[in-house]
């Protein structure tokens, strides 16, 4: 026989692995520390000035 679930349960089970893989990706692509967020700050401004230079 077929085993029985209650269906509400993994529905709400199933969404819960979705948010933490959400949230994981999200963690991927937004997550970086404050000196990680300066030096590219940094680098974004020191191309900025050698472009300046050049035009």
């Amino acid at each position: 026989m077929a085993e029985i679930i209650n269906l509400n349960r993994a529905r709400k089970a199933k969404a819960r692995v979705d948010k933490q893989q959400q949230a994981e990706e999200n963690r991927a692509k937004f997550g970086r520390s404050k000196a990680e967020k300066q030096k590219e700050a940094a680098e974004r401004n020191r191309a900025e000035r050698g472009l300046d230079t050049i035009l």
